[in-house]
């Protein structure tokens, strides 16, 4: 079979045939109207929150959501995390949080051999999904709605807990990167799942971009800044086109040498906390930059204002 007729059959299925080539530019908007929106990662601690919300103020730019304690909300007591919803829901952030356990925290140890890498960052049996969903309850008990996910059957089952009314309706999930999904397929998918945004690979061309936002509705979460330990991507001047193409997309921010592997890991308990929160100004900075960036180059792309009606802003 030629490769243009399995085109018009991935079109028949509501598919791109071939990747957006011609970048057309995105008719979808979040509800606010906005083309694009601010997401910084590696927030972990109260500490680190106090940093990044003093920088946004004085810098006047709009932070919308914040990756939260992907070391895992585990490791915050009570206290810790009733600070952090009261702090973000003043400032008016949605906070993504990174439930606890996980396949890394288990005693399986297929996931850090070279091969089972590959298999992903899956929730290993019942015990673990149980494991998981009572960290979520203990986080929404305290008022926080969002939540990160990794594991596509973990997505589901939380969205049928939601439907059900075990979870309250304004809870949203996003997927990682870490779910390793790099496609309009993929996309389809974990919409048709619940996910309220996702985060693609990053290492993907406008193109690929612009033909995942063509089947899909929800947000894509757009890596602009990348750890070194994912390949170090930084790609502030490509930013208009991908708010052109992506729309409605949140541009992650997320420098520094490694993510949650490595030896310069930096979502972990033990790295240090005024290190993290000067961080966390450094992004402030780069947001601002990104910003600049758009309007200079493509003003007709409007960042949403700060604390939009639809952010799963903490419940205090």
């Amino acid at each position: 079979m030629k490769l243009s007729d399995v085109a018009k059959l991935m079109e028949k299925h509501g598919i791109p045939g071939r990747d957006a080539h011609d970048l057309p530019t995105s008719t979808k908007r979040f509800p606010d109207g906005g083309w694009y929106r601010i997401e910084i990662s590696g927030v972990e601690r109260p500490h680190v929150l106090a940093a990044l919300i003093d920088e946004m103020n004085k810098r006047r730019v709009a932070i919308h959501r914040i990756i939260s304690v992907v070391m895992g909300a585990t490791l915050l007591d009570k206290s810790e995390l009733r600070d952090f919803a009261q702090m973000a829901a003043e400032a008016k952030l949605e906070v993504i949080l990174t439930p606890g356990p996980r396949a890394s925290w288990d005693v399986g140890r297929q996931l850090i051999t070279p091969e089972g890498a590959f298999s992903g960052l899956r929730y290993r049996g019942s015990d673990q999904l149980r494991q998981v969903i009572t960290d979520i309850y203990r986080c929404v008990d305290l008022g926080f709605r969002g939540f990160l996910v990794s594991d596509e059957g973990l997505l589901w089952l939380l969205n049928e807990m939601k439907k059900g009314g075990d979870l309250p309706e304004g809870v949203t999930f996003k997927v990682s990167i870490y779910a390793g999904h790099a496609n309009a397929a993929g996309g389809k998918l974990l919409q048709s799942l619940g996910a309220g945004s996702f985060n693609p690979v990053a290492d993907l061309s406008l193109a690929q971009f612009a033909s995942i936002r063509q089947i899909i509705d929800i947000p894509v979460d757009v890596h602009i800044i990348l750890t070194d330990s994912f390949g170090g991507y930084m790609r502030f001047y490509e930013a208009p086109d991908m708010a052109r193409v992506a729309a409605p997309c949140y541009f992650k921010i997320e420098p520094g040498p490694g993510c949650a592997a490595g030896p310069g890991a930096l979502y972990k308990p033990w790295t240090n906390a005024q290190m993290m929160a000067d961080w966390a100004r450094e992004k402030v900075k780069y947001a601002q930059i990104i910003h600049e960036l758009i309007q200079e180059n493509f003003p007709e792309a409007a960042m949403s204002g700060q604390g939009p009606d639809d952010l799963a802003v903490p419940r205090v």
